[in-house]
């Protein structure tokens, strides 16, 4: 698959497809061209390619299907991970598109998404919605299925300094497993900052951007990475 040039050729081909959704795919790209620190994700069309890719890059692997129209992959047997050979990789590549087909039968299946598998760390969600007064607001909270459970969530209107991003790190309720809790190691704190400070500069950059998520990310003692990303542009003026 030939990668595009920049971010702008990724939301201008949205746009001409007439799509608001990017795949994990092209949100990756588009993250990763502005040094966000993310998992690559590689699109595969067949299943022999998508072994390829997985060759590439290391087993074990994860695979998600990729269409615009099943936004909640995991609910309808979208994603498998820590597939651990090419001769499995075909075989999830035929389990992944055919569970699509039977969840929407219209849907559009552009393929799967192929990524390494990171390594396990604390997870937590970092995103971007735009508040009607505010405009884009940026959120911090503890990950995965903790956010929806204890809704332990910081806001900050965009743009944010380093100061910004450290207090929205240090309010939620569950900073102290950020910290290292029963004696595990600290998170990467610094990082985690950062990280927000940069998804601030790409939101400022990329005002077609109204929506993001990243969740989970994982939380090392040393750097951030993420794993899964979400973006949706606005509708068109």
């Amino acid at each position: 698959m030939a990668k595009r040039s920049s971010g702008n050729g990724i939301i201008e081909q949205a746009r001409s497809e007439g799509r608001s959704v990017l795949s994990e795919v092209e949100a990756k790209e588009l993250l990763a061209a502005a040094g966000i620190p993310v998992i690559e994700a590689q699109l595969a069309t067949t299943a022999d390619e998508a072994a390829t890719i997985a060759g590439d890059i290391g087993y074990p692997v994860a695979l998600k299907i990729v269409s615009a129209q099943i936004t909640h992959k995991s609910d309808v047997g979208g994603v498998l991970l820590n597939v651990e050979t090419a001769d499995a990789v075909r075989a999830a590549f035929g389990e992944i598109t055919k569970a699509g087909k039977k969840a929407d039968a219209k849907a559009h299946i552009d393929g799967v998404s192929v990524q390494r598998m990171a390594e396990p760390g604390v997870e937590v969600i970092t995103g971007m919605t735009m508040d009607p007064q505010f405009g884009p607001v940026l959120m911090f909270g503890l990950g995965g299925v903790l956010v929806e459970v204890l809704k332990d969530v910081a806001f900050r209107v965009i743009p944010i300094t380093r100061r910004d991003a450290s207090q929205m790190i240090h309010e939620i309720q569950g900073f102290p497993i950020l910290e290292g809790h029963r004696g595990a190691e600290p998170s990467d704190i610094a990082a985690l900052e950062g990280l927000l400070v940069q998804l601030s500069e790409f939101i400022e950059a990329h005002p077609d951007v109204a929506e993001l998520d990243l969740n989970p990310v994982f939380a090392y003692p040393k750097g951030a990475v993420a794993v899964d990303a979400r973006i949706v542009l606005s509708e068109p003026s």
